[in-house]
C-alpha cells in the first residue's frame, strides 16, 4: 500500500545535535528525513539528553536503547588502547563492534515483533558508517517481510603507500589487517539481505561484491545545513589572498605540507593563513612557522564554535585541505557553501564533493611532490587571485543545492519507494555528484 509518508523505523546508534563527526551525521541525516517521512528514531542513551533538548519526545519521536553494560567497558578499552583520543580509529572500531551487535540485539528485543507485526514500512540502519559494521537485523528484517536499507556506508579507504610514517604515527597499524572484518558474524547476511544499500564513496562502493551492486546506490555521507551557514559576503578576489584550514592537527592532515607550499607567498604579504583546529600537532607547526619566517602570517585559533568557524570561512578565499585519507571531508562542503575554493588531495571523499569547476583537485604523491603541486596552484592564484571568483560562485551553487540535508532526504526517500516496489525504475545518483551546470547539459543532450 502507498503511502504518502512511509513509516521509517531508523536506527542511528550515533545521533547527536551537539557532537561532531558521525554523531552529526547521523542526527542532520534524521532530522531531515523527519520533515518528510514518519521516523521513529532509536539511538543509544548517551544521546538521550540532546534529542530531547532538541524537542523531540521520547517514546513517541525516538526510544533511546541503554547498552551501557557493554558499550561502557568496551569505551574504556578503547581509550587505553588506541594512544590518544585522534589516534587508533581502525582500533577503536574494531574493539566497538561487540557493543553495537549488544545494540541490535536490544533494538530487535524492543521493536522486533512491533517489526514483524508491520508497524513500519522500512527499517533503515543509518550509522554506524562504516563499512565494516554488520547488522544483524537485515536477516531478521527479511525474514519478517519488512525492507531492510543500510547506509551510507563509508569507508576502507587505503593508507597512500607514501605516507607510511603518517600511517603509524596515527596508530592505524590494524587497517592493513581490515579486509579480517569480512569475517564477522552478520557481514555477508547484510548485504545478502539487506532491500538497499546506500554508499558513500567509491572506495565503499567497491567494496561491495559485484552480486549486490543493482541495489546500491550513491549518497555521499555529507551535507550542509544552509541555516547554520549564512550566505556568504558577496566579494571580489584581491590580494593578499586569504587561505584558511579547518580540521584536528594530527599527520593525516598534513597541515605543514600547507604551510610549506605556502611559505613563499605568506612571506612577501600576498597570502595569509588561519588554521582552525587543535591537536598534537599545533606545537610542531606552530615551530615550523617560526622557521619558515611566516609566524605573522599564519593565525592558530585552536577549537572554534560554529559561529566563529563560518565567520573564518566567511572571509576565506581558499580552503587548503592536503588531508591524504579522508573518508567523507564534511568541512569540504561547508567552505563550498560559505564561497570558499577548496584546494584537496584527490583521493578519497574531498576529490569526490569537489570539481576542476568548483575548486582544485590535487594529485596525490609523496609529500614532496604535494607541496610542489600545492605551491604551483598558490602560484597562479597569486599572480591572478581573480581566478577564484568563478570558482567561489560555483562552488556556492553546488554545495547549497546539491549537498544539503533535504536535498539527500529526498534521495533517501526515492530509494524507499524502489525498495518498497512503489517505483519500478531504479533511482539514479551518478557517482561522483556532477556540477549543475553538467548534469543540465547531460539532460538537454
Amino acid at each position: 500500500m502507498h503511502r504518502e509518508r512511509p513509516r521509517v523505523l531508523l536506527i542511528a546508534e550515533a545521533a547527536n545535535p551537539e557532537w561532531p563527526s558521525v554523531p552529526l551525521v547521523g542526527w542532520s541525516h534524521a532530522a531531515a528525513l523527519r520533515q518528510i517521512v514518519d521516523v521513529h528514531l532509536v539511538t543509544q542513551v548517551r544521546n538521550r539528553r540532546a534529542i530531547l533538548d532538541a524537542g523531540l519526545k521520547e517514546d513517541e519521536d525516538f526510544t533511546a536503547i541503554d547498552s551501557e553494560a557493554v558499550a561502557r567497558r568496551l569505551w574504556r578499552l578503547v581509550e587505553r588502547t588506541r594512544g590518544g583520543a585522534n589516534k587508533g580509529w581502525t582500533i577503536a572500531a574494531a574493539l566497538s563492534a561487540p557493543s553495537y551487535y549488544y545494540f541490535e540485539r536490544l533494538v530487535w528485543k524492543r521493536f522486533g515483533a512491533r517489526i514483524k507485526a508491520g508497524e513500519f514500512d522500512v527499517v533503515h540502519r543509518l550509522t554506524p558508517l562504516s563499512p565494516s559494521a554488520p547488522s544483524t537485523l537485515a536477516r531478521r528484517c527479511r525474514r519478517a517481510g519488512t525492507p531492510f536499507v543500510v547506509g551510507p556506508l563509508n569507508g576502507g579507504l587505503p593508507w597512500p603507500k607514501e605516507f607510511g610514517d603518517a600511517q603509524t604515527a596515527e596508530r592505524e597499524w590494524l587497517s592493513r589487517l581490515r579486509a579480517a572484518h569480512r569475517l564477522l558474524p552478520g557481514y555477508r547476511s547484510t548485504r545478502r539481505d539487506a532491500a538497499a544499500i546506500l554508499v558513500g564513496s567509491r572506495t565503499a562502493w567497491n567494496e561491495i561484491p559485484a552480486k549486490y551492486r543493482g541495489k546500491c546506490f550513491y549518497v555521499p555521507e555529507n551535507a550542509i545545513d544552509p541555516n547554520r551557514f549564512p550566505p556568504p559576503t558577496p566579494r571580489r578576489s584581491s590580494a593578499p589572498v586569504r587561505l584558511a584550514f579547518v580540521g584536528r592537527l594530527v599527520p593525516l592532515k598534513c597541515v605543514d605540507v600547507a604551510i610549506e607550499a605556502a611559505a613563499d607567498f605568506l612571506r612577501a604579504g600576498t597570502m595569509t593563513l588561519d588554521v582552525v583546529g587543535d591537536g598534537p600537532l599545533r606545537p610542531d607547526l606552530e615551530r615550523q612557522a617560526e622557521r619558515e619566517g611566516v609566524a605573522g602570517a599564519v593565525d592558530f585559533h585552536g577549537n572554534l564554535v560554529h559561529d566563529r568557524v563560518a565567520s573564518v570561512l566567511d572571509r576565506s578565499d581558499v580552503l587548503v585541505f592536503p588531508s591524504i585519507r579522508e573518508f567523507g571531508g564534511g568541512v569540504v562542503l561547508e567552505a563550498m557553501a560559505m564561497g570558499v575554493a577548496p584546494m584537496v588531495v584527490d583521493y578519497g571523499g574531498p576529490g569526490e564533493l569537489a570539481t576542476p569547476r568548483t575548486g582544485f583537485l590535487v594529485e596525490l604523491g609523496d609529500r614532496a611532490a604535494l607541496v610542489a603541486r600545492y605551491r604551483e596552484l598558490l602560484g597562479r592564484i597569486d599572480r591572478d587571485p581573480s581566478l577564484l571568483d568563478d570558482l567561489r560562485d560555483a562552488a556556492v551553487r553546488r554545495a547549497r543545492t546539491l549537498f544539503t540535508w533535504d536535498a539527500k532526504a529526498r534521495q533517501v526517500l526515492e530509494i524507499y519507494r524502489w525498495a518498497l516496489g512503489e517505483r519500478r525504475d531504479r533511482p539514479d545518483f551518478p557517482m561522483p555528484t556532477p556540477d549543475l551546470e553538467t548534469a543540465g547539459a547531460a539532460a538537454a543532450s
